[in-house]
């Protein structure tokens, strides 16, 4: 999951750190915290993806590791949203549909069921990858007009990594894999708009990590107590269970939430976005010794591009120096 530069790099109030440049805690300008953040963030995203396709062989199924995603933070951070509770409930209702649609039940569960279907690399690589494109669709048609130069470079190039991870499985078919690069597609659209509500939101990380976590637990439940969705958590092995509290709740859940919204205010999307991108490159890397997955040829073609192209499709020219500068 990659930021991507989609607003102003300017932070909410709540959000204001040290100034740029002054040191802040720990001796760190406000630029190495968020370059820390973000790496750690990356880190937690490659987990997400490895356990996305763990899932399928686990003892858990996708509405328990659910209930561990969205529940886990909520008990960490019951005290601090009790105190934000009225600003949480303040956010304009478009912006919160953005948050918990984008990165809630919908997002978990395609990226789930896609990641079962297909591999970590393809988790990790079109999830985050394809976000530019999507972001760039809803600038477009918000009238910020088409993108140029190295952007469009860029999403040409995710778009030529996709084709390039797929191809080989449209001759001869394989309906499930592409069936799984279709719901990931979606999963990619979905986190998409969180990326962008994220940065319309005014509440600090633990604000957003509440507006997120409290609907989707309630929509988890329900789904859960009337049957929707089955469940095999009590069932369940217990080193499944450790791992996904520790992985989705307490990692993806918790850590990343809070680091990926920190990062993206110290550092704004751009940056963000660039460093973001070796997401995919550590997902396939992990992939080999956790999972037992060998690279195909498709996967050293498609990762890369795919890289590559989300570096350039949140790359902006330089202001122009005047000569007598």
């Amino acid at each position: 999951m990659v930021a991507t530069n989609t607003t102003p790099a300017t932070a909410p109030p709540d959000a204001a750190g040290p100034k740029a440049g002054h040191p802040g805690r720990f001796g760190l300008s406000p630029q190495a915290q968020g370059m820390l953040a973000l790496l750690l963030t990356v880190a937690i995203w490659a987990a997400f993806a490895l356990s996305a396709r763990a899932l399928s062989a686990s003892s858990l199924l996708p509405a328990d590791a659910a209930l561990l995603r969205f529940g886990v933070p909520l008990l960490v951070l019951l005290p601090a949203l009790w105190r934000r509770r009225h600003r949480i409930a303040a956010v304009r209702p478009g912006v919160a549909l953005k948050i918990i649609c984008g990165a809630g039940v919908p997002f978990f569960l395609a990226a789930m069921h896609g990641g079962a279907l297909t591999s970590a690399a393809f988790v990790g690589s079109i999830v985050p990858g394809m976000v530019p494109l999507f972001v760039s669709a809803i600038m477009v048609r918000r009238g910020h007009g088409m993108p140029r130069g190295t952007q469009s470079v860029g999403l040409a190039l995710i778009a030529a990594g996709v084709v390039a991870l797929v191809w080989r499985y449209v001759v001869p078919v394989d309906t499930d894999v592409l069936a799984g690069s279709g719901i990931l597609l979606v999963a990619s659209g979905l986190w998409a708009l969180y990326t962008v509500g994220l940065r319309e939101v005014d509440l600090d990380p633990v604000g957003s990590i509440g507006l997120l976590c409290l609907p989707s637990f309630a929509v988890i439940g329900v789904l859960v107590l009337t049957g929707v969705l089955p469940t095999g958590i009590a069932h369940a092995a217990g080193s499944d269970i450790a791992l996904f509290l520790v992985v989705q709740g307490l990692g993806v859940g918790l850590c990343a939430g809070l680091l990926y919204a920190f990062a993206i205010r110290r550092l704004g999307a751009e940056r963000s976005s660039v460093v973001g991108s070796l997401s995919p490159v550590a997902v396939v890397l992990l992939a080999v010794p956790l999972l037992g997955e060998s690279p195909t040829a498709a996967v050293l073609i498609g990762v890369p591009l795919i890289t590559a192209g989300v570096v350039l499709a949140n790359r902006r020219p330089r202001p122009k120096v005047p000569a007598d500068a």
